[in-house]
């Protein structure tokens, strides 16, 4: 069975919790559970690092704003994660060239990364904190509940990664006026603290 399944499954979870995928399918390739996991997502130095940085994921990306830095500097690092993940999990199966593999999971993680990084910047207009942890909470599940199921139900798990990213870039149409909503509060923080910068070197009388 051709790998391209799992890899635009892949590819959606990594854009939205790349260290995730990569602790998830370490774990799976390294207890035997499937052999379509290559080797090198097996060793021990990339679990432990998997493990600290997804760790670190789940505090940050439950914390207001703190949230939209964190996938502000994971724009870059999710679909790269995505792509080179895709690309491995093609040459361990032979069924998928890798540059195909990485062009499709790279550019679904894009996707992915950029609908959670918008819906976050959405959920962040609201005052109160528990809404960025229930929706990261439900993320991560997601993601585990879903690459897990990849494993043994590829296809069908593709096919609800395809229906979540498209109800996901559906949902942030209606949400483009909080998005704007954030934009702006987020410029209107920087400029204060421009202008307070300024005032402080301002020469005393």
């Amino acid at each position: 069975m051709s790998v391209l399944p799992l890899v635009f499954t892949s590819g959606w979870a990594s854009g939205i919790n790349a260290y995730a995928v990569v602790l998830l399918l370490g774990l799976f390739g390294a207890t035997g559970i499937t052999d379509e996991v290559p080797a090198s997502l097996q060793r021990t130095d990339v679990l432990v690092v998997a493990g600290v940085l997804f760790l670190c994921e789940v505090v940050a990306d439950k914390v207001p704003y703190l949230d939209s830095v964190w996938d502000s500097a994971h724009t870059v690092i999710r679909p790269v994660a995505g792509a080179v993940v895709a690309a491995l999990l093609a040459g361990e199966s032979g069924s998928l060239p890798e540059l195909a593999a990485g062009a499709v999971g790279g550019s679904t993680a894009l996707v992915s990364h950029l609908v959670k990084a918008g819906t976050r910047m959405a959920v962040n207009t609201s005052p109160e904190p528990f809404s960025n942890i229930a929706v990261s909470t439900a993320e991560d599940l997601g993601v585990a509940g879903i690459v897990t199921f990849a494993i043994f139900h590829p296809l069908l798990a593709a096919v609800i990664a395809g229906g979540l990213l498209l109800l996901g870039m559906v949902t942030l149409v209606f949400l483009a006026s909080r998005i704007r909503r954030f934009l702006r509060r987020r410029a209107q923080r920087r400029e204060k603290k421009r202008l307070a910068g300024a005032g402080s070197h301002w020469p005393l009388d």
